[in-house]
């Protein structure tokens, strides 16, 4: 029998100190974040979007913004797609890239912001915390409060709540 897996515990910040590798499921997609600063402070991002919620098949997405320069992603087998998404709050697209075979989202990358890169937490054995929350109008009733994190009523960078 199999032991269980995936523990982020099992994986101490300094293993990540010339960078962190993780995987899509099927092994054919590997993305290495190179970014000494990476564990440093708080650097993820929630998003309660209907749309990342739906690729994320979950709650919130737990997503990473990060400069396009710090990202390596090796498509060993060809597997990467991506979907355009044009049912966004601005109406201008959302890039979703995913792998093929095993349907592992991988990033999303929007023109409004074309340095960076908006990576799939869930790929990497340990993520850093979350720094901030979008569309923080749309949580749960039942969801836990982040009392560290910037809260956006809507998009990145829009009012915060509470003003």
């Amino acid at each position: 029998m199999k032991s269980p897996q995936g523990d982020p515990k099992d994986h101490p910040v300094a293993e990540f100190e010339q960078g962190l590798t993780g995987t899509c499921l099927c092994g054919s997609i590997r993305v290495t974040i190179h970014d000494k600063d990476l564990f440093t402070r708080p650097r993820g991002h929630l998003c309660h979007c209907s749309n990342c919620r739906k690729v994320a098949g979950s709650f919130v997405a737990a997503n990473f913004v990060i400069e396009k320069e710090k990202v390596e992603i090796q498509d060993s087998a060809g597997t990467l797609k991506t979907y355009e998404d044009y049912d966004t709050l601005s109406g201008k697209p959302v890039f979703r890239s995913f792998c093929s075979v095993d349907g592992n989202p991988i990033k999303s990358e929007i023109p409004l912001s074309p340095n960076t890169v908006i990576l799939k937490m869930g790929l990497f054995p340990r993520i850093p915390e979350p720094e901030m929350e979008s569309f923080a109008l749309h949580t749960h009733p039942w969801e836990a409060d982040l009392e560290n994190t910037v809260k956006y009523k809507l998009g990145r960078g829009g009012d915060k709540l509470g003003e």
